[in-house]
């Protein structure tokens, strides 16, 4: 890494990688205990398994296997590859001999096909069946090219290579864009180790991605003769970088156009300005109630924070039904005419949701312009005319201005309140509510403005921790 730095800044970002990097990498007794732990679970699995007479080869997966996870991660993929004549129906056979490894904490989930996700011993384990092939290309789903990315990987890496990988996940964890899960669309561990196989070097990454533009291309294996015939096939994509085991899949398809624009950002201001605090942001103090009103009260637009109570779902699940019920939210608030200046989500995957909804203001007046058909249309005009002109919500008009018939009628919600209590007390699954998410709403809505939200806060660490950011209104690196 060392020789790849330049610039007037370079002994200070040798300084600062340096000890990112005493940091990151797990320490000889982390590493001896995860390991044995992650085989143990694999011999246990085993034994199941072919207690079951289920023919299948067990193996670790993920960082695990390729030695580059970072100190204090708690992430164990465990994979089951099956024979392809199985069929996708020996899935649920296998997993209850990996619930029967599990104990009781665990969640059952389906993305292609199912898995679990356990709880064991501070470790989250996914178990994850797949099938057994000869080539990447006969993958039935992602994850049956989940071991083709780990040979792939540990065949191209040494130990300097591994600690370069190190660096840039570190970074990233702390930019907040690491993981390709739903909640965060960013870099997962597979694109950052890909990266960093074809740039070199964690620096070399960041003085690339420093000069990025949308629709990126990299091909590490030279797939496509030229970039333009990789965006023909993966149009529309921020960042387009191609699986070296698979050219018709796009490894950063996960990653959404913010994280790439936030990674691209904190990438030129690092190498600019190098500080600990890219990898390793200090914690935000988060507002005392008394702070968060005053924060609230200043902007003077109007906080819409729509609380549910218990949504029991794997993360990933979790998060696209929150992030869909979002969408259907906003275009619910907006069709009524109430405008949105920002909005979020929160949830601590538990016990609590959380939507935020900013809005210029909770209320409207009482009268809306709706301007109807120019004249020279008669049809529409003479149904216009019989629609709005004795109308009980009909309050001025109708009227010509210019070529254009026009009323100002009554709205249906002048409260935004109103309109969410009315829509969500069923659920709102008929708005594009997510079915999750409806069940909770027809449970448990409470719908709180402003400074009621202080209550929760006060009371809720995490929540206030976020909320104090989303009231910054700016990411901990840029400063």
């Amino acid at each position: 890494m060392k020789n790849d730095i330049a610039g007037k800044n370079a002994d200070k970002i040798w300084e600062i990688c340096s000890e990112a990097l005493k940091r990151a990498v797990p320490s000889d007794e982390e590493r001896r205990k995860t390991i044995e732990f992650s085989m143990r679970l694999v011999e246990l699995l085993k034994r199941e398994l072919a207690y079951d007479n289920i023919d299948a080869i067990v193996q670790i997966e993920g960082s695990i296997a390729k030695d580059t996870w970072l100190a204090g991660e708690k992430d164990i993929d465990i994979f089951i590859l099956l024979p392809k004549d199985y069929g996708k129906e020996i899935f649920t056979r296998v997993l209850e001999a990996a619930k029967r490894v599990s104990g009781d904490n665990y969640l059952e989930a389906y993305a292609e096909h199912p898995y679990i996700e356990a709880y064991i011993n501070g470790f989250t384990v996914n178990f994850v069946p797949c099938f057994r092939i000869e080539e990447a290309s006969e993958a039935k789903s992602s994850v049956d090219r989940t071991p083709f990315h780990t040979l792939y990987v540990k065949s191209h890496v040494n130990e300097k290579v591994k600690n370069e990988i190190r660096l840039l996940k570190r970074f990233m964890h702390g930019i907040g864009v690491y993981g390709a899960e739903i909640k965060i669309g960013g870099f997962s561990g597979y694109l950052c180790e890909i990266l960093t196989l074809y740039y070199g070097s964690f620096i070399r990454v960041l003085e690339a991605a420093s000069k990025w533009r949308k629709g990126e291309v990299i091909d590490i294996e030279g797939y496509y003769k030229s970039y333009e015939d990789a965006r023909r096939i993966f149009q529309n994509e921020p960042l387009i970088v191609i699986d070296p085991v698979d050219r018709n899949r796009n490894v950063a398809s996960a990653v959404r156009l913010d994280r790439l624009s936030e990674f691209v950002m904190a990438s030129r201001l690092f190498l600019k300005k190098p500080y600990i605090e890219f990898f390793y942001p200090s914690e935000i103090e988060a507002y005392s109630a008394e702070d968060l009103i005053g924060a609230i009260s200043s902007k003077g637009t109007a906080f819409i924070f729509i609380k549910t109570g218990t949504i029991r779902a794997v993360p990933d699940i979790l998060w696209g039904q929150l992030y869909r019920s979002q969408k259907a939210l906003a275009n619910l608030i907006e069709q009524f005419d109430f405008e949105i200046m920002r909005s979020n989500v929160w949830s601590d995957e538990k016990s609590t949701n959380i939507f935020i909804f900013e809005l210029r203001s909770r209320s409207l007046p009482n009268v809306r312009k709706h301007i109807g058909p120019p004249i020279e249309k008669i049809e529409d005009c003479e149904k216009f005319l019989r629609k709005h002109l004795n109308s009980h919500l009909t309050l001025s008009g109708p009227r010509i201005e210019g070529d254009k018939l026009v009323i100002e009628k009554k709205r249906r919600y002048k409260d935004v309140v109103d309109l969410l209590m009315d829509n969500l007390k069923n659920g709102g699954k008929n708005l594009g509510v997510a079915s999750l998410v409806s069940q909770a709403f027809r449970d448990s809505l409470e719908i709180l403005i402003n400074d009621e939200i202080s209550k929760f806060y006060s009371m809720n660490r995490d929540f206030a921790s976020f909320l104090t950011k989303y009231l910054m209104g700016r990411p901990q690196w840029l400063s």
